[in-house]
């Protein structure tokens, strides 16, 4: 059918909203409430803003061209002096409930409620009364501030669809309606996993990380520590974002050298620790695998990956009755931090109270990760301080660092070196992958045939291969999103499961969407920019199997003794209990 839309005349199909079509005939309509994520299949569209209105021929009251579909004969006006007038007079209301902390606001620049008032070229508001105030929501990892909230409730689709966590949900009604937790909760107390996808997608500064920058710099500027840093695979491909690089783009030279000038006295790699993940976990797998085999009944299989915090929250809070499938075996983050504190302590001769360690992630679940009692030794943390990738982006802003004209730098030895294998743990199907290579090489004492494993790829938010180690077929699951990762923990449950080993991570796209990433709203083209980008640099890498790390061997050998051995345990492993 077609329709008219500001002159413009094309054909649409049924069902098809005003705002698809214009924004597929490259007319732009603003939106704060809408939310379209075409390759993960959600849409956001209460329609509540009212920010999207459009002129029909016809009709007596504005449309919002996100809830009204199109019928064939339609003449849509998307930029009246009507039209214009409403926008304005929507978007000064909001305003007028809404703090004016734009120059402290962590969303400052990134705010889609600041940049929509900008192209409605609101100078002043017309409207005063009485504002909400809400008591600050702290937690360890997320702080909900809700009187910058505009009940767009794109936090809620991303809560309840998306992730089908149910954390979230509109609470309240008139002046008082806010998105908040059942029984206005603090977030701490509810169900929430700390999975950061709701900050990524809040249009406003309602939903930020708990920021760390002060407590880096100051570690940095007191002479008594040795401040080191270490920096996980999915950063290097996002962090350029910040500094005008195209999406994908790996500025790890770049921003070895930035942290370096920031002050910290050691630079190592989060690639590092996965390699060491893969040792354990690995190892651990094919344990369990050897005892199913020989008969011996209630092995924990499948085999659950543990690398990403939020997931293994999620099993804590909501399937405890699962966690022997768990992997026992810490994420990078927390090996690298409880390695540093012992053998890289003991080398370089200084105490572990004496050493500081902070983490650069791409998730805001590590921030509540490495402050977990499990991971500490008496009182010290085996990672101090975990910072996002959004904050050293803001910290080389503030230091005034030219990130653009730095020089590249390299790691430092010996939790510098790491192989292609590590580096893949920033993706989807990236950390099976990974354990593929060694598993297969460690069960069958012989080279693997091929070193990529093309059927463990790509962005289906649920997939299965089988992958032969010889003749022993080893079944294999990936999920992202801990909606799929619900229907796969529904499957275990069914006990019709049988797959060996099941990698799951919190965040579509694994670590490369990460809640602490520069904000990508979504665009599951950035996200596979991002992947091709470390698949490039994984094939690139000299080495490019965990068990192959020079340094990684070396650690073993000097101070480890054997996978999943009664040092590495200790060191290297962790238990779970229900939350």
């Amino acid at each position: 059918m077609k329709i008219t839309i500001d002159n413009k005349i094309i054909e649409v199909e049924k069902g098809t909203t005003i705002l698809t079509a214009a924004t597929e005939a490259g007319i732009k309509i603003p939106t704060l409430c809408h939310m379209h994520l075409h390759e993960l299949n959600y849409e956001n569209q209460p329609g509540a803003c009212r920010i999207c209105v459009v002129e029909v021929e016809g009709r007596k009251n504005l449309a919002p061209s996100c809830k009204t579909e199109c019928t064939d004969g339609m003449v849509i006006k998307t930029h009246t002096p009507r039209v214009l007038n409403a926008r304005r007079t929507v978007m000064e209301l909001i305003l007028s409930n809404h703090p004016n902390e734009c120059l402290t606001c962590s969303k400052n620049g990134y705010c889609d409620l600041q940049s929509v008032a900008h192209d409605l070229c609101i100078r002043k508001i017309s409207y005063k009364g009485e504002m909400s105030h809400f008591k600050p929501d702290i937690s360890p990892s997320i702080i909900r501030d809700m009187d910058k909230c505009i009940a767009c409730r794109r936090c809620e689709e991303a809560c309840n669809t998306i992730q089908s966590v149910g954390a979230l949900s509109a609470i309240n009604r008139g002046f008082n309606a806010v998105v908040g937790t059942a029984f206005c909760k603090d977030i701490s107390g509810s169900n929430c996993t700390y999975c950061g996808q709701c900050v990524a997608i809040c249009p406003t500064g309602a939903l930020r990380e708990h920021p760390h920058i002060d407590e880096v710099l100051e570690a940095i500027a007191d002479p008594t520590k040795t401040v080191i840093v270490q920096t996980a695979p999915a950063v290097r491909v996002a962090l350029g974002k910040d500094f005008g690089y195209k999406p994908g783009t790996d500025v790890t030279g770049k921003m070895i050298t930035a942290l370096r000038q920031l002050g910290f006295d050691k630079v190592f790699d989060t690639d590092f620790a996965a390699d060491l993940t893969i040792m354990e976990e690995s190892t651990e797998l094919l344990n369990r695998i050897t005892l199913a085999n020989c008969g011996i009944k209630n092995v924990s299989l499948p085999l659950l990956t543990s690398c990403c915090p939020a997931w293994v929250n999620y099993m804590e809070q909501h399937h405890s009755e699962l966690l022997p499938h768990l992997s026992t075996a810490r994420s990078p983050q927390q090996m690298f931090g409880s390695i540093a504190k012992s053998y890289l302590a003991e080398k370089m001769g200084i105490s572990r109270k004496n050493m500081i360690v902070v983490s650069v992630m791409p998730c805001v679940a590590k921030k509540y990760e490495c402050k977990k009692p499990e991971f500490f030794v008496g009182d010290n943390p085996d990672v101090d301080i975990s910072i996002t990738t959004r904050e050293l982006a803001h910290l080389i802003h503030y230091a005034n660092i030219e990130f653009n004209k730095l020089e590249d730098g390299v790691f430092d030895d010996p939790m510098g070196t790491s192989t292609g294998a590590g580096v893949i743990f920033g993706t989807t199907g990236g950390v099976i992958e990974a354990a593929t290579r060694t598993a297969y090489e460690l069960y069958t004492k012989e080279p693997l045939p091929r070193i990529n494993f093309e059927e463990l790829r790509g962005f289906d938010g649920i997939r299965t291969a089988t992958i032969y180690f010889h003749e022993t077929p080893i079944k294999i699951g990936i999920a992202h999103g801990l909606a799929n990762a619900k229907k796969i923990v529904e499957w275990i449950k069914s006990g019709k499961c049988n797959l060996h080993a099941i990698e799951v991570m919190a965040c579509p796209g694994g670590c490369i969407g990460g809640g602490g990433q520069p904000y990508h709203r979504g665009h599951i083209e950035v996200l596979q920019k991002r992947q091709t980008a470390l698949y490039s640099t994984d094939a690139n890498c000299k080495i490019r199997k965990s068990h192959e790390n020079p340094a990684i061997k070396a650690l073993y050998a000097e101070y480890l003794g054997k996978p999943c051995g009664p040092t590495a345990h200790r060191l290297l492993h962790t238990h779970y209990s229900k939350n």
